[in-house]
């Protein structure tokens, strides 16, 4: 055979033994499908006591059976030898006497007897001298032929089978007793019984066991099967109010009072499923009062928490509410209350959109920082293009205050981008999530000198890479900005370049149609 045949060989015995093996697994994923994924306890319960009374039952019957044989044993015995000793008693004269025909009378009335399948009366020398019904020794019996053997002079037990006797299927014990008289053996005597009523009462016992085991079982597997699914039915609760709390329903409560461990286990996770609601309210509120990502940040971190920041490259928004100290002089706090929520609610609807994050509010003023603490690698342009977007949403609103009969408001908006230090500032009982530096402070001033709907960027932010090609600017002046000891180069934006202006357009109505529909 050459090297290719024999590799050829190989791999069609690998080939053939891969798809033996994915035959076997299939079969075995086929089998699993048969049998449910998750079997209820009080079915296992069910099963095991089927088990159980099957076991004990079939040991229980098979030590009854076992001692109603040795019993009916004992009894076929006991009957038989004393049948034999009497019959060897009675034929004793009648041998010595050789008087045959009472011989044959004695053998026919004891055949005549109950259970008695024959008897049979021998002489000394081995001669059939009365005989009745049917017994070992006779022609094609099983022991035809073996007188010798066994009429020896001692009582013998014989116990044979007959299959096809001239009566049919023969089952018996034949009991032999020597006739004796002052210690000569005048002959022999035989008495033959049928076990077959034996064997019938062995079979009734068997039947008898086997019905009452199948009833036992099947009132035991029903008996076990209600008492387990009445035992089983709080851990069925305890399994809905896990998976409802799994799911987020943290006011699911399971109800009913237990005075065992089921009950302190249902007590411990209705206290569970407490905790965690007031966990969600907590945190829900907390998202209420922090920024979003300012909240999962400190949740996420609850055992790192402290004062300091680290140094980031980030951009920070100021957007300003124009004249709202002089409106406010001649409106109730309630209004005055009314117009900063509908300012504060449009920003907090639109910020997550552009990846701000909400640093506070300050009065009538907004401050937005971008790319903390969520990393943003384009935080300048979303920054900008964020303070187009309120400045467009802006125009919108008023469209709607004016033909509502209200004044319009408007915005001025400063925005940098620089190194500014980020972290958790204050004391330690008291801390708030912020930033600060040179840069977050340049932006509030563009902010308080921008005038009435204009966007005022820094000369430092227009320059970063990827801005001017997005934004439409043009150079505004160099201010005297307080604090700072040289001019700053200053920016207004108009708009944002490309199909992002298109989108934001769309954006805007989707917005507020939403917070109308709230």
């Amino acid at each position: 055979m050459s090297d290719t045949q024999k590799k050829q060989g190989i791999g069609q015995n690998l080939y053939q033994q891969k798809e033996d093996m994915s035959s076997g697994n299939g079969v075995t994923h086929r089998i699993r499908g048969l049998f449910p994924a998750v079997i209820p306890i009080s079915i296992k319960l069910a099963i095991a006591i089927g088990i159980l009374l099957t076991i004990a039952m079939t040991l229980l019957g098979a030590i009854i059976i076992s001692n109603q044989t040795q019993l009916l044993n004992r009894q076929i015995h006991s009957t038989g030898r004393t049948v034999v000793h009497q019959m060897a008693e009675s034929s004793k004269e009648l041998l010595l006497a050789n008087d045959v025909l009472q011989l044959e009378i004695l053998a026919y009335n004891l055949a005549t007897s109950e259970n008695i399948l024959g008897t049979a009366i021998y002489s000394t020398d081995l001669k059939l001298l009365a005989s009745s019904g049917q017994n070992p020794f006779e022609p094609y019996a099983p022991f035809e032929g073996t007188k010798k053997e066994y009429l020896n002079g001692s009582a013998r037990t014989l116990e044979w089978r007959w299959p096809h006797s001239p009566k049919g299927n023969l089952d018996a014990i034949s009991f032999i007793a020597p006739v004796r008289f002052k210690d000569v053996t005048a002959g022999h005597v035989l008495i033959s019984y049928s076990r077959t009523s034996m064997n019938q009462s062995i079979r009734d016992a068997v039947r008898s066991i086997i019905t009452v085991t199948t009833l036992l079982i099947i009132i035991g597997i029903g008996v076990s099967y209600i008492l387990g699914r009445r035992l089983t039915r709080p851990i069925q609760h305890l399994l809905d109010a896990s998976r409802a709390i799994g799911e987020g329903q943290y006011d699911y409560r399971i109800q009913g009072k237990r005075n065992d461990e089921i009950g302190y286990l249902m007590n411990s996770l209705n206290s569970m499923a407490q905790g965690l609601l007031q966990k969600e309210q907590v945190e829900a509120e907390f998202n209420r009062h922090v920024s979003p990502n300012i909240a999962r940040k400190i949740l996420e971190n609850l055992d790192n928490v402290k004062l300091g920041g680290t140094h980031v490259f980030s951009t920070v928004m100021f957007i300003d509410i124009v004249g709202f100290t002089a409106k406010s002089e001649t409106m109730t706090p309630q209004a005055v209350a009314e117009l900063l929520n509908e300012f504060y609610a449009y920003i907090t609807h639109s910020v997550h959109l552009y990846k701000g994050t909400i640093d506070k509010y300050i009065g009538d003023c907004a401050m937005i920082i971008f790319g903390v603490p969520e990393p943003d690698e384009d935080h300048v342009f979303h920054a900008i293009s964020y303070a187009v977007f309120l400045q467009h949403m802006a125009e919108q609103v008023n469209n709607i205050r004016i033909s509502k009969g209200k004044f319009p408001v408007h915005y001025r908006i400063g925005v940098n981008c620089g190194e500014m230090l980020a972290g958790n500032m204050g004391s330690s009982t008291r801390m708030q999530y912020t930033v600060v530096g040179d840069s977050v402070n340049l932006a509030s001033r563009l902010a308080s000198i921008a005038n009435t709907d204009q966007i005022m960027i820094t000369e430092e932010t227009f320059m970063i890479p990827n801005i001017k090609n997005r934004v439409l600017a043009e150079r505004y002046q160099s201010l005297h900005v307080r604090g700072k000891s040289k001019p700053v180069s200053t920016y207004l934006v108009h708009d944002i370049l490309g199909a992002e202006q298109a989108k934001m357009e769309q954006t805007i109505d989707r917005l507020l149609d939403s917070m109308e529909k709230e």
